[in-house]
């Protein structure tokens, strides 16, 4: 059986997405944005094996453990796509302009373009591009369970800022149309802050993008 907890990490309370099979005890963890012995404490309390790193998107609040915690397990990166390869790059830079801890360099080792399956024991994760908040910006679907990891595309009742480098509004809302609102109104979805929210919920009321669901 899927299990998620969410771990909320940096000043900026990223949801971090501890994902694992209650079976096996393998997991995930998506957008390690920081704390790394937080989230390393609260593995380990878990009694988990990790097995991956995935990353919605390359901003420093999603990626900031990743480097640090590919070290201690020794996993692969998976994530995002590579137009978001110059965020990466970037992350010791930006951290320092924000004040926050310089972090490990992130090392992708399999970059994602969107279509791919994922695995995780027995359960697929579709992998669907979005760009627009970022350019390389990607989101994790288990339909099984009908879960969608938005990353910091769509958020309860609102979206993500494009106001970044590379950030574009139309091109989010595209990515939301297609590969968001094509999805079941039940599936619910993880965002990268804030709280849990259907897609259905979202169509109707999300003062962004309702009037564009038709």
């Amino acid at each position: 059986m899927l299990q998620v907890k969410i771990v909320p990490v940096t000043a900026f309370a990223q949801n971090c997405s501890i994902v694992w099979d209650s079976e096996s005890k393998d997991a995930i963890l998506i957008d390690a944005g920081g704390d790394a012995d937080k989230l390393k404490s609260e593995v380990e309390a878990l009694g988990l094996n990790v097995k991956a790193l995935w990353l919605t998107h390359g901003h420093l609040d999603h990626a900031g453990a990743v480097g640090a915690l590919k070290k201690v397990w020794n996993v692969p990166v998976i994530g995002p796509h590579k137009e978001d390869a110059f965020w990466l790059d970037m992350i010791q830079e930006v951290s320092a302009r924000y004040g926050f801890p310089i972090p490990e360099p992130v090392i992708v080792d399999q970059w994602l373009e969107g279509g791919e399956v994922l695995k995780l024991g027995d359960e697929q994760f579709e992998v669907r591009f979005a760009p627009g908040h970022t350019p390389g910006h990607v989101m994790f679907y288990n339909a099984n369970n009908g879960v969608l990891w938005t990353g910091d595309v769509l958020f309860k009742g609102s979206i993500g800022r494009t106001d970044f480098p590379k950030g574009n509004h139309q091109q989010l809302l595209d990515s939301i149309q297609r590969e968001c609102f094509t999805l079941p109104d039940e599936t619910q979805f993880i965002s990268g802050h804030g709280p849990l929210s259907t897609i259905g919920h979202e169509k109707k009321f999300n003062p962004f993008v309702a009037s564009k669901a038709g």
